[in-house]
C-alpha cells in the first residue's frame, strides 16, 4: 500500500523507479509485481495529509501540535526502502528542497527525514530554537540509532519527530531544562527494555530557509558509559547555555552571499587603516578564505561559533 500513489497524484520519476527496482529485488515475481500496481485502475484513492498553515496569532505550542500531526499522519516507513535520500553533510538550503519534495510525494518517513521535515515546517516560527538530538541504545545484543528535532520556546524544552514507539517522538515544550527532556526519553527506553548508551545533541539550525551553512549535528557527545549521573547532567545543562549564549549574539550567521556584501571595505580608506584591517579579520571567518592545508569546503560550523 505504501507503492500507491496517494491521491492520484503523480511522483517524481527517480523515486517510483527507486521504489520498483526494490520491490523486484526482493520479491520472487518482483517486476510482475510492480507492473501490476502500475496498470491497475481500480486502486483506491489514499488521502493526502495537508501542509499546516498557520494564522499569525496562532500560539506556537498549537503550531508544534499540527506540525507533529502531520508528520505522524505522513506514517512511519515500514518497507525498508528508503524513500528520500539524505545526506548530512549537504547545506541546509538543499534539505529544504528535499523536505519541500517530502511534502509534495506524501510518501512514508523515518526519524531523520522526520527531522528534517521538522526544520522545514518550523522556519517561520522565529521565537522557537530547533537543534537535533541523536540517541544511541542497546537492547539483546544489538545497537539501536534514533534522532529527534528538539525545539526550546520560552524556555522550555520539547521535541518533534517520528518513531515506532509513541513515547518516542513527540514532547511537547513543557520541560524546565533541557536535563529533563533527555531523562524523559531514558526513562521511555528504559520502558522499551532499551538501554541508553549515548547522546548526540546539535547546534541551533538557522531559520534561513537559503542558508548554505550545514546543520551541526553532533555539538557534543555524551557516553553515558564514561559519566556519572551527575556529570551528565552537568553536560547536558552546560550544552543548553552554550546554545543560549550563541542564540545571544545572534541566530548564526547569514549566508555567504550576504556576507560578502557587508564585508567589502571602502575604496576610500587606506592600507593602514585599522578598520580596514578588521574587516579583513572579519572576511576570515566567513568561508571565502579558507586554511592552506584544508582539502574539504570551507568549515561554516566553526565560523558559527566564533562569531
Amino acid at each position: 500500500p505504501f507503492f500507491v500513489n496517494r491521491g492520484g497524484l503523480p511522483v517524481d520519476e527517480p523515486t517510483w523507479e527507486r521504489m520498483w527496482r526494490h520491490v523486484g529485488r526482493i520479491h520472487p515475481e518482483g517486476d510482475r509485481v510492480a507492473q501490476r500496481i502500475r496498470g491497475a485502475a481500480d486502486l483506491p484513492k489514499i488521502p493526502i495529509p495537508s501542509v499546516p498553515v498557520f494564522q499569525p496569532t496562532t500560539p506556537i505550542p498549537e503550531r508544534l501540535e499540527a506540525v507533529q500531526r502531520y508528520i505522524r499522519e505522513l506514517q512511519y516507513n515500514h518497507t525498508g526502502t528508503q524513500f528520500f535520500e539524505i545526506k548530512k553533510s549537504r547545506p541546509l538550503t538543499g534539505l529544504m528542497d528535499l523536505a519541500k519534495e517530502m511534502t509534495k510525494e506524501a510518501l512514508p518517513i523515518k526519524c531523520l527525514e522526520a527531522v528534517i521535515l521538522g526544520i522545514y515546517l518550523t522556519n517561520n516560527m522565529t521565537t522557537l530554537d530547533r537543534f537535533p538530538i541523536s540517541f544511541k541504545t542497546h537492547f539483546s545484543g544489538n545497537y539501536f540509532r534514533h534522532i529527534v528535532l528538539g525545539v526550546n520556546f520560552g524556555g522550555r524544552y520539547g521535541a518533534l519527530g517520528i518513531s515506532r514507539r509513541e513515547e518516542l517522538m513527540y514532547k511537547a515544550p513543557v520541560f524546565r531544562t533541557l536535563s529533563e527532556l533527555i531523562f524523559d526519553f531514558e526513562e521511555a527506553y528504559r520502558r522499551c527494555w532499551h538501554t541508553l548508551k549515548k547522546v548526540k545533541l546539535g547546534h541551533c539550525v538557522s531559520h534561513d530557509p537559503h542558508s548554505v551553512e550545514q546543520i551541526e549535528w553532533k555539538r557534543s557527545i555524551l557516553d553515558l558509559d564514561k559519566l556519572t549521573r551527575e556529570d551528565f547532567r552537568k553536560e547536558l545543562e552546560r550544552h543548553a547555555r552554550d546554545m543560549r549564549l550563541k542564540i545571544g549574539k545572534g541566530t548564526g550567521p547569514p549566508s555567504p552571499t550576504k556576507d560578502r556584501k557587508k564585508d567589502v571595505s571602502s575604496p576610500q580608506r587606506g592600507q593602514a587603516s585599522p578598520h580596514r584591517r578588521n574587516s579583513r579579520g572579519d572576511r576570515r571567518p566567513s568561508g571565502e578564505k579558507k586554511p592552506a592545508d584544508s582539502k574539504a569546503m570551507p568549515d561554516l560550523n566553526g565560523y558559527q561559533i566564533r562569531v
